[in-house]
């Protein structure tokens, strides 16, 4: 499944989130910290810079403006305790990203297959996880419906691929959409909710499970 590149690639990259998730419970290592947490995705660049020479020029340069603004929406993230705007300019930054996903995976939308049913699922889940968030969401309540519904546009586009594109890539990208929806709906929980016990550990393992699994699925597609 994954070529000899893919593979060294991936043990760099789990030594990447293992130094990110312990310099994050350690205060004395946090300037560590903030340089491995970015360095989870721009990691992920060099291997899609590297290896996407086959990959369109359209969905290449979408997947990169997707990966950009997730380093800068993780950049931001990392001083929300300095202040709320910081949260707000990384809520926009990661909006942008998942629009660029959204875009690069409606390159192979299935018009046959209708989403309505996967929808309807998707807005089971959402209304749950609002009928938690509600109640605190003061100002940013419309920023989070807003940034809901694009996580569940982006969630959507990639079901949508599924037979316009080969299995493997499918399932890959399909995955990492829904551990995207499942990191940013802990995120949300523990910030408007309650906080979580080892919210930032669960956070940044499916983030990173995520991005690493949509950008590698995106690499499959030279294979198809």
């Amino acid at each position: 499944m994954l070529s000899k590149s893919e593979k060294q690639f991936s043990i760099l990259f789990l030594i990447i989130v293992l130094i990110e998730l312990l310099t994050g419970q350690i205060e004395s290592l946090e300037n560590v910290h903030y340089i491995a947490k970015p360095a989870i995705v721009i990691s992920l660049i060099f291997l899609f810079l590297k290896t996407s020479e086959s990959i369109p020029k359209t969905i290449k340069n979408k997947t990169l403006l997707a990966l950009f603004f997730s380093v800068l929406g993780d950049i931001l993230l990392m001083f929300v305790e300095q202040s709320l705007h910081f949260f707000t300019l990384g809520l926009v930054a990661f909006l942008t990203a998942h629009i660029m996903y959204i875009l690069v995976f409606l390159k192979h939308r299935n018009l046959q297959k209708s989403p309505i049913g996967f929808i309807a699922l998707l807005l089971v889940y959402a209304a749950s996880l609002f009928y938690f968030l509600n109640g605190n969401l003061g100002d940013m309540l419309i920023p989070v419906i807003i940034y809901m519904l694009v996580i569940l546009g982006m969630a959507t586009s990639a079901y949508l691929r599924k037979d316009k594109v080969n299995i493997l890539s499918y399932g890959l990208v399909f995955l990492g959409a829904l551990f995207f929806l499942i990191s940013d709906s802990i995120l949300a929980l523990n910030k408007f909710y309650e906080p979580l016990a080892y919210s930032n550990i669960s956070i940044m393992v499916t983030y990173a499970l995520a991005q690493y699994l949509i950008v590698i699925g995106i690499l499959k597609l030279k294979e198809d």
